[in-house]
């Protein structure tokens, strides 16, 4: 009596809400049930409607897409997961997953490099007025520059303070250390030692901020951090500052920016984030003293694929039983 074969378990399953690297895409290919990913971001009605047509386990979201309660109360009960490929995750309603049983997964550690890259991109761009001297270049440049023209700010031997010592955080000291800057951060509770480096810990965010001539946020989104620096926060910054936000936008007030700019209080700023993106302020498209990325603090091909097979990784290891990898508590 020939003795049966047992079968493969079903492969997980799940939908996107968009196009992936060719590395994530192609093991999505090969180790899931998926419906093709879109090439552009699905809103939250289009992944609602793509949940129930293909009754995936999980969710691939991104920070760019929006999760919000309706969409959550009304997914299938076969959804157990939405993995998001990002580390923040005020995207999406935290509370109805809750309600729903359904896990939160995120992709830690994965784009810390890139993101702490990116923000000394901004510091630098800032400091050495980067958008005044491209915009000189593409009007042709014409007549060499005085010997008092569009000076910058010399990025090394500053200070440097940075709110929220994470994971980012303290990559961002690494990086200004190498240019001899002294660092000061402020964080909910002191880091032990190893972790500190000789940066230099301050309990009270106001009395931090007069000793920074450089300013770099580093905390997550959220209603404990919405307009954490405003006016008040921005005048007890020295004169002649710089400010950089590669964080999340809701953590500064904007027109409390622009006023600082415009009065001379701060020199410059770079922010790669901005409360009402994509569709920011149109104060900043001209402003000289703005130098601006648009939300790519983990734009590389190397980061946006690791963050995906993490994605997979924690969707793949809860269909096996085995439990998220990276939940969000």
């Amino acid at each position: 009596m020939s003795q049966a074969i047992p079968s493969l378990p079903a492969r997980p399953r799940l939908v996107g809400s968009q196009d992936m690297p060719p590395m994530v895409a192609a093991r999505i290919e090969a180790e899931f049930e998926a419906p093709a990913l879109p090439l552009v971001m699905l809103s939250p009605d289009q992944l609602l409607e793509a949940a129930l047509a293909h009754r995936p386990e999980a969710l691939l979201v991104t920070s760019g897409t929006s999760v919000p309660a309706a969409l959550i109360h009304a997914l299938p009960d076969c959804v157990r997961q939405v993995a998001t490929v990002s580390v923040g995750f005020d995207h999406i309603d935290r509370r109805a997953l809750q309600d729903r049983g359904i896990i939160l997964t995120n992709t830690p550690d994965v784009l810390t490099d890139c993101n702490a890259d990116l923000t000394f991109m901004l510091i630098l761009g800032a400091c050495r007025r980067a958008t005044e001297y491209a915009a000189v270049i593409r009007s042709g440049w014409g007549r060499p520059l005085g010997m008092t023209e569009l000076l910058g700010i010399q990025v090394t031997g500053k200070t440097l303070g940075i709110v929220g010592m994470g994971r980012i955080g303290r990559a961002v000291a690494r990086r200004a250390r190498g240019f001899g800057m002294q660092v000061l951060y402020h964080n909910r509770t002191r880091l032990p030692p190893e972790l500190e480096q000789e940066a230099i810990f301050v309990s009270d965010l106001d009395a931090m901020l007069p000793r920074c001539q450089v300013l770099s946020l580093h905390v997550p989104g959220g209603p404990n951090t919405n307009t954490l620096i405003g006016t008040r926060q921005l005048a007890l910054l020295p004169d002649r500052a710089v400010l950089v936000n590669a964080a999340r936008g809701s953590l500064l007030d904007e027109d409390a920016l622009f006023a600082a700019l415009d009065s001379g209080r701060l020199s410059a700023a770079g922010l790669d984030v901005f409360r009402n993106e994509p569709s920011i302020d149109i104060r900043f498209l001209d402003h000289p003293k703005l130098f601006l990325t648009p939300h790519v603090g983990s734009a590389t091909m190397e980061t946006r694929t690791a963050m995906g097979l993490r994605a997979l990784d924690n969707i793949a290891s809860i269909h096996a039983g085995n439990g998220p990898l990276d939940l969000v508590a």
